[in-house]
């Protein structure tokens, strides 16, 4: 999907704050708010705009220690995997997961609330999820930048919203 200059201006600002307004929206974007909230609906409609999230601390939750998981299955194209795969997206302590290339299959981010709670998760959880054939864990000690908003910058421009 091609977007135009508009579209991203809009899809800059609910980046930065998703509880704008549709006229304050509109002001950023530089349409009146009805063609503005026209505009966003397609977004929403053409998946483009997946949702709407409020932004937690994860430490003031008491959410301190994030790990990073690097897991080797079987054999990532059969059974096992599907196997992982579906196990995993039901794991609450697991907020992604990505099937990546190297020398695991599968990394996955991990936040729990402290070292005690992650050896519980990997020893009584993780260990035993189907097809797992090596886990590797690193540990956050500090995060220096997280959540940013996508690089809007590097799509294809276009004259024309393909969106009206």
């Amino acid at each position: 999907m091609k977007l135009d200059a508009i579209d991203r201006r809009i899809l800059a600002a609910l980046q930065r704050d998703a509880r704008l307004t549709n006229v304050q929206l509109a002001e950023v974007a530089g349409l009146s708010p009805s063609p503005c909230l026209r505009r966003v609906r397609i977004l929403e409609q053409s998946g483009v705009i997946g949702g709407y999230h409020a932004s937690l601390d994860r430490a003031g939750l008491g959410l301190g220690l994030t790990v990073f998981v690097s897991v080797k299955v079987e054999r990532h194209h059969d059974e096992p995997a599907a196997a992982f795969r579906e196990a995993v997206r039901a794991l609450r302590e697991v907020v992604s997961c990505h099937l990546v290339s190297g020398e695991a299959d599968f990394l996955l981010q991990v936040v729990v609330p402290d070292l005690a709670a992650y050896e519980r998760f990997l020893l009584g959880t993780l260990l035993k999820l189907p097809g797992v054939n090596d886990i590797r864990s690193n540990f956050a000690i500090q995060t220096v930048k997280s959540q940013a908003p996508l690089p809007l910058d590097h799509l294809p421009s276009t004259e024309a919203s393909q969106l009206s």
